[in-house]
């Protein structure tokens, strides 16, 4: 069996909080097309959302940069790219830590990144280079949905 050819979105977006939602239905409406069940639907714009946030409160803390986002779809499989060219982290081991946060007096929970890989099957966070980050999430949409039979 052949597998789809690979189908692909990018846009680019002011790192504004206003944003976070565009970037969830943008990513929704073109997810909708490998026919994705609600809940996987909410996993997916959850991780987008946490990505995107993640983005808009740390990697410009002195002026409101660019969020690039892309999706690839291939057969049921969804790649999702949040990426950034802000500030970047340190130690990203540790940001990846529950409850660690750099942010602490702005009430910040520190489970960005566990949030995302609690909904996706794979999410990988790099350097972008000498500046930023990027955020690959995986999700493999379909596999697990319980047929119901109405007899």
């Amino acid at each position: 069996m052949e597998v789809e050819k690979l189908n692909f979105m990018e846009v680019k977006f002011k790192a504004l909080s206003i944003n976070e939602s565009f970037a969830r239905v943008c990513v929704a409406g073109f997810c909708v097309q490998m026919n994705p069940s609600v809940d996987e639907l909410g996993d997916i714009k959850t991780a987008v959302s946490e990505a995107v946030t993640n983005c808009v409160v740390h990697a410009y803390p002195k002026h409101n940069g660019v969020i690039y986002l892309r999706c690839e779809i291939e057969g049921n499989n969804l790649k999702i790219i949040v990426k950034d060219e802000g500030i970047g982290i340190k130690d990203i081991e540790k940001a990846k830590e529950p409850f660690y946060t750099t942010k602490p007096d702005e009430e910040r929970s520190g489970m960005g990144f566990a949030v995302m890989e609690s909904f996706m099957d794979k999410v990988v966070v790099e350097h972008n280079g000498d500046k930023g980050i990027v955020v690959t999430m995986y999700k493999q949409i379909g596999n697990e949905r319980l047929q119901v039979n109405n007899a």
